[in-house]
């Protein structure tokens, strides 16, 4: 197939990755991308929020599939002026889109389709915020109701800093004041076409930007899967994500269908196990990142064939997807300065160095090429890269994650050590 990934960043290199590795010969293409992916396919300049343009190309370029991975365009209506052009499109559309672009609108839809999740008051005033803590107490979860890049979240036992993030939101809409929820967090994806769900394998991912969970909340800062601690609390991870399914996923679906807005594309559930049970915190209409990174290595089944699958409404056709025993993780190489204020235009060397470590990849999430042939990309943005490792243990997946990003050299970057310690085995 010819297919059109949008996108820049991390888990867009990490889906033509996975496209690259498949059996059949597809021709890729990603716009705008960046110096790692400028590796794996062929860069275009397209403007990835015009979606005429977007359509102009796909069209010119015979493009069978496009995927958008960020949730810029989604939100933009891109997918939709490519579905009215009879262009098959792996994303939702702009209405749908608003799982992921508006809090409100997501607890809207959670609420009418009887989905667990955590009681949430909508404030459009200082007066209003305060009221909610009140009500909800703390810790205070405070979040931005529209996009944020990862970062308009905040949950603390200060009162006066959630009020001041909240106070930061307002100018731009009405803030969500959500009753704070505790347990360990699980990412799950699902394909959609609107009708029928595919689930992936379950990961977690690490926000905060130091070891320990110290620090602020970041666009994520790791990553790992499978969760062999589900087995305690559900009997098995597939008895996981059944549940999730019928009792999230599905009814997700079926009321945006029911509301005229089908859901076409990923969803991704950022769930909480909590004592009184599993419950939602939030969703994404995309593939999440850094997520992505170490479900789509894990993934046996050709992801092209689902993606197609989903975007042309056949997903009942496909089986459930397969993923290999293997365990895989990923530590971020941020800026410095992330993510308050991130250094950029900085060299990165020893890349080859660290990708010939067995079982590393190097993804790339922010860069660019050399400014002369020969020379070391430079950081473009906070999250720089991912170093993704796959072994047959998490002790052997970590020894190699850590023995490459060792190797890799950003004047002033950080990552976090701890990313999978302790996991069980």
């Amino acid at each position: 197939m010819k297919i059109l990934v949008l996108g820049s960043g991390a888990r867009e290199h990490a889906i033509i990755l996975a496209l690259a590795a498949e059996e059949a010969e597809h021709e890729l293409f990603a716009s705008p991308g960046n110096a790692g992916i400028a590796e794996d396919a062929t860069l275009a300049t397209v403007d990835q929020l015009d979606g005429g343009a977007v359509a102009a190309f796909a069209n010119e370029n015979s493009i069978d599939l496009v995927v958008i991975g960020p949730e810029a365009p989604l939100v933009a209506g891109v997918a939709d002026e490519l579905r009215e052009r009879g262009i098959p499109v792996f994303g939702p559309g702009r209405a749908a889109a608003q799982l992921e672009g508006s809090k409100a609108f997501a607890k809207r839809v959670m609420d009418a389709a009887s989905v667990p999740t955590g009681r949430a008051v909508r404030a459009a005033s200082e007066s209003e915020v305060e009221a909610a803590f009140d009500d909800l107490g703390a810790p205070y979860v405070v979040k931005a109701d529209g996009l944020a890049a990862g970062k308009g979240v905040i949950v603390t036992s200060d009162r006066a800093e959630a009020l001041a993030h909240a106070v930061h939101y307002l100018p731009s809409g009405p803030v969500l004041v959500e009753e704070f929820l505790s347990g360990p967090e699980v990412s799950l994806f699902f394909l959609s076409d609107g009708d029928t769900v595919r689930a992936l394998s379950p990961a977690q991912d690490f926000k905060r930007a130091f070891d320990g969970d110290a620090g602020p909340n970041t666009g994520g800062m790791g990553a790992y899967s499978p969760l062999p601690w589900l087995a305690e609390r559900f009997g098995s991870e597939q008895e996981f994500v059944e549940l999730v399914t019928e009792q999230v996923a599905l009814p997700v679906i079926r009321q945006m269908d029911a509301e005229g807005t089908p859901f076409i594309g990923l969803l991704y559930a950022g769930l909480i196990l909590t004592d009184a049970g599993v419950k939602v915190i939030e969703f994404n209409a995309r593939f999440g990142d850094p997520e992505t990174q170490i479900v789509l290595p894990r993934l046996r089944t050709p992801l092209s064939e689902l993606l197609l699958a989903a975007a042309s409404g056949h997903l009942e056709d496909e089986p459930q997807p397969e993923f290999a025993d293997d365990v895989a993780l990923t530590v971020v190489l941020a800026s410095e300065g992330y993510p308050e204020a991130p250094q950029t235009g900085r060299q990165i060397g020893g890349l080859a160095d660290a990708a010939s470590v067995e079982g590393v990849r190097i993804v790339h999430a922010a860069t660019a090429g050399p400014d002369a042939p020969g020379g070391d990309p430079v950081a473009t943005g906070g999250r720089v890269l991912n170093v993704v490792s796959v072994g047959a243990d998490f002790a052997t997946a970590r020894a190699q994650a850590y023995d490459a990003i060792g190797r890799i050299s950003l004047d002033g970057a950080h990552f976090r050590r701890d990313i999978a310690a302790g996991v069980a085995e």
